[in-house]
């Protein structure tokens, strides 16, 4: 029989009582009190399965997840075959961004034990983020058959319907999990789905949706910290205040992190500067920087290229690690990892090319890994948070009289900010009917992907294939879903579907052959054509575009102006149709304006990717210039360069 001494028995009780202090307060949602309880206790018994529970559950709730996951491991070592140690130490580490650890300790509970939700949804979480979509809907699918309505499994299979192309039946599973309660969630679902429906053109549960977002962002506090979707805010609404409030939301529940320890950049060093992004791929952001990379000035500039997506070994991804003094791949590692080996590199200042899209790295920003930070190309809005300093933009997307609608600092570009690469694919020659288009007909190209057209824009569509005789709407067949849904509303308008052409998803190469063969391109809004824009003018196709208040409904103006046509950017709806109506009617003009964009080809400052690099470095040598001399950041107004 072991002895226990009385101090033995003292500490034990004196522990016990700390324990129920600790649940106590747990109960009472004083988890840095309750935390404190458990580890007490667990001086006094170490080796107790329940306080190690007890304290890797509320760092959980406390976002201290390294401590978490040693005390749920401790726990495991413990009782290795039993779910709730597992559970914890899985979440752990699926919240430290480890996923394949993550899948491995759940995995190493047997089949018999694999018994509850919670076991299913962490493994779906995982595997999404993993990419591994149709393992997550399994797993989510598991979930359901043990609790069918469990909110969060029919959430989180949506996500994976989603990224698998399935948008409506990631729209039903949006919609079930809200009719079930996802309590804080609730404004990042409604933005998903309100976004998945405009991609479907289902309109009317689309505005149901938009009008639970304008309701829930105008209801909630400032200074709160709630998921949202900040990019359906950005390209569904025209109203820049309320983006603003939604990606203020969004960026504060990523912002509470501790910033990383930075190495100084050497005095006398070259500037360097870093670039992030999931996208250095054959990707549209990557397409349109692959020359800016190659026109970096090396005697100035010491340049960083961080990766952490895929390498789809294409000759886009080998030209930028061609053009890459430093290219660094971050596959797998964590928001933490990125931002310490970041911070290791000295830089001057890091640009993020991603926003709030998909695979972005935000938390690795949050934690300030650069002195300088700055939003670029991928993302037409303001981020909302205070880690990000300048927004990169030009007079037309970014006024100054905008101020109001970024957290930024505004940093203008002269001309425009989108960099764009000579070098890419130029026309060839194709015909109209080689791409199923009647040859005598006037083509109005809306080749804007399908969440872009609202039913305000199809309105002024339809009404002109009403007013110009023989003329055709041709479309991009994006994704199948969505076509049925248009073609439905086409009909309801009095539209001839034989008068709508759709085209298929082509290369980029044969997509710039087949765009110049349109009349005239007629742009969206709230939402513009952004590099669809550029490329139609890159062709060699006149863009029409009506311009709003937002950056992502000004875009298309930039551009368009960059290429010296300023007379086809609209200041009101009515002007949009007038000016397409006019040119409808008169060939000529049209033949003038295409003629004049192959020559702008050569000559604009939209397709300088040499001066465009200048004038990019001029603008974040300003920036870096202003923090070595101890200022803060403030708003660069545009400045050319002689040229």
């Amino acid at each position: 029989m072991t002895h226990i001494s009385k101090h033995q028995q003292r500490q034990s009780k004196q522990a016990h009582q700390q324990w129920r202090n600790g649940v106590a307060l747990s109960k009472q949602g004083k988890w840095h009190d309750a935390i404190t309880a458990f580890e007490n206790a667990l001086r006094s018994a170490p080796d107790d399965d329940v306080y190690l529970l007890n304290a890797a559950k509320a760092c959980q709730q406390l976002k201290r997840y390294d401590e978490a996951l040693a005390y749920a491991s401790r726990a495991v070592a413990l009782r290795p075959d039993e779910e709730l140690p597992i559970l914890l130490k899985a979440r752990a580490l699926h919240r430290l961004q480890r996923e394949h650890e993550a899948c491995a300790c759940l995995l190493s509970l047997p089949d018999h034990l694999r018994t509850t939700v919670d076991f299913w949804v962490i493994m779906g979480m995982a595997q999404q983020n993993l990419a591994e979509h149709r393992e997550a809907i399994g797993s989510f699918m598991n979930a359901l058959a043990i609790k069918i309505d469990d909110a969060m499994s029919h959430y989180r299979m949506g996500i994976s319907f989603y990224e698998l192309q399935f948008k409506e039946e990631a729209s039903e599973c949006f919609r079930t999990g809200l009719q079930l309660g996802l309590g804080p969630n609730d404004l990042h679902v409604h933005g998903m789905l309100a976004y998945a429906e405009r991609e479907n053109c289902r309109w009317p549960q689309a505005e149901e949706e938009m009008a639970h977002l304008r309701r829930i962002v105008a209801s909630l506090p400032e200074g709160a910290a709630v998921m949202s979707a900040p990019f359906a805010h950005v390209t569904l609404m025209d109203d820049p205040l309320h983006q603003k409030k939604a990606a203020g939301l969004m960026s504060r529940t990523i912002s509470d992190v501790t910033p990383v320890s930075r190495l100084a950049t050497p005095v006398g060093a070259r500037m360097r500067i870093g670039y992030l992004s999931s996208d250095f791929y054959q990707h549209a952001t990557c397409v349109l920087m692959g020359e800016l990379f190659e026109h970096h000035d090396r005697s100035r500039f010491e340049v960083f290229v961080y990766s952490h997506g895929k390498d789809d070994q294409s000759a886009m991804r080998k030209r930028v690690q061609n053009a890459s003094e430093h290219f660094i791949d971050l596959r797998g590692q964590t928001d933490l990892q990125m931002a310490e080996r970041i911070a290791s590199d000295g830089l001057d200042l890091l640009i993020d090319l991603k926003g709030y899209t998909s695979l972005n790295r935000l938390g690795v920003f949050a934690r300030r890994p650069a002195p300088v930070q700055a939003s670029f190309l991928g993302f037409p809005g303001t981020l909302g948070g205070d880690f990000i300093d300048y927004i990169i933009g030009d007079p037309t997307v970014t006024p100054l009289a905008h101020a109001a609608h970024f957290s930024e600092q505004i940093a203008q570009m002269p001309i425009c900010y989108q960099p764009n690469d000579r070098q890419r694919a130029r026309p060839f020659p194709l015909t109209r009917t080689q791409v199923g288009l009647p040859e005598d007909a006037f083509v109005l190209c809306g080749f804007n992907q399908a969440y872009k057209i609202s039913p305000e824009v199809l309105d002024v569509w339809c009404g002109f294939l009403r007013d110009i005789p023989n003329s055709v709407l041709w479309l991009l067949d994006w994704h199948g879903q969505a076509r049925p849904h248009l073609e439905h509303e086409l009909l309801a308008r009095g539209v001839d579907l034989s008068r709508i052409c759709w085209a298929p998803r082509w290369s980029l190469e044969h997509h710039i052959s087949r765009i110049r063969l349109a009349d005239v391109f007629i742009d969206t809004w709230p939402c513009n054509g952004h590099t669809t824009a550029s490329d139609a003018l890159w062709s060699g196709l006149p863009v029409v575009t009506y311009q709003g208040q937002t950056f992502a409904s000004r875009v298309a103006s930039s551009l368009v102006q960059a290429c010296g046509l300023p007379e086809l950017v609209c200041a009101s709806i009515a002007a949009y149709r007038d000016t397409v109506l006019a040119l409808a009617a008169d060939p000529d003009r049209v033949a003038a304006l295409k003629a004049r964009l192959e020559e702008a080809r050569e000559t604009s400052p939209l397709f300088d990717s040499a001066r465009f690099a200048r004038d990019f470095e001029s603008l974040l040598s300003r920036m870096i210039e202003r923090h070595r001399a101890g200022e803060p950041p403030a708003h660069l107004l545009a400045q050319s360069l002689a040229h």
